[in-house]
């Protein structure tokens, strides 16, 4: 069972990192609460309505469950623009079937191992889990999230396609930095607290165990 915990370990951490991404990808209200904030929809003479149509075919269009081309409601969208979103789609859809194999293969792991009341796995996966936002927050704290968010665009992307015209490509005047920055601090916060509870929930299973 040593090596079905580890196993188990494993596919926990993986979870909790593709759910934690997955749910910020999806939490539509945290983009519509930054809107009200920052008034975002004045800025670029837009109404919040419009905002929100083309914010949300672009969700839309990353599920992993959506086919078809992407197609902003309002906004033109270049050749590189429409690259570039096809392959931030892969990576989210990468997220998402990561999220659903783990799911289900830890499922069967949990089964063989909580029924033996062995809880070392969740310690494991919830260690695992906190290797992300700590390596993420050393990076960040060390060149700045600029430099951060350049470095990141520069090792998932082998081209420039990030690099956006606002002249071509509008819907990057929808998505400024601020709003990326919040998805990296809720990304983290989320593996944080989930990562907390599988740890606090490893050692009160020990606990109980040792009682016993």
């Amino acid at each position: 069972m040593k090596v079905v915990s580890i196993i188990a370990g494993i596919l926990a951490a993986l979870l909790v990192i593709s759910a934690c991404v997955t749910g910020v990808l999806f939490d539509r209200g945290a983009y519509t609460r930054m809107l009200d904030k920052t008034g975002l929809p004045e800025s670029v003479g837009m109404s919040e309505d419009e905002v929100l149509a083309n914010y949300d075919a672009l969700i839309d269009y990353n599920s992993v469950f959506f086919t078809g081309p992407l197609e902003f409601p309002t906004l033109p969208m270049s050749e590189a623009g429409r690259i570039h979103f096809e392959e931030v789609k892969a990576i989210f859809s990468g997220f998402q079937l990561l999220l659903i194999v783990s799911a289900i293969l830890l499922a069967i792991c949990c089964f063989l191992l909580l029924r033996r009341r062995q809880f070392r796995f969740l310690l494991l996966g919830g260690i695992l889990s906190l290797l992300i936002p700590a390596a993420a927050a050393g990076v960040m704290g060390a060149v700045g999230w600029d430099r951060f968010f350049v470095l990141f665009h520069e090792l998932a992307f082998d081209n420039e396609f990030w690099v956006f015209d606002a002249q071509t490509d509008p819907i990057i005047l929808l998505l400024p930095d601020a709003f990326f920055l919040g998805c990296l601090v809720r990304i983290i916060t989320s593996i944080i607290i989930v990562s907390a509870i599988l740890i606090a929930v490893s050692w009160v299973g020990a606990r109980r165990n040792l009682r016993k």
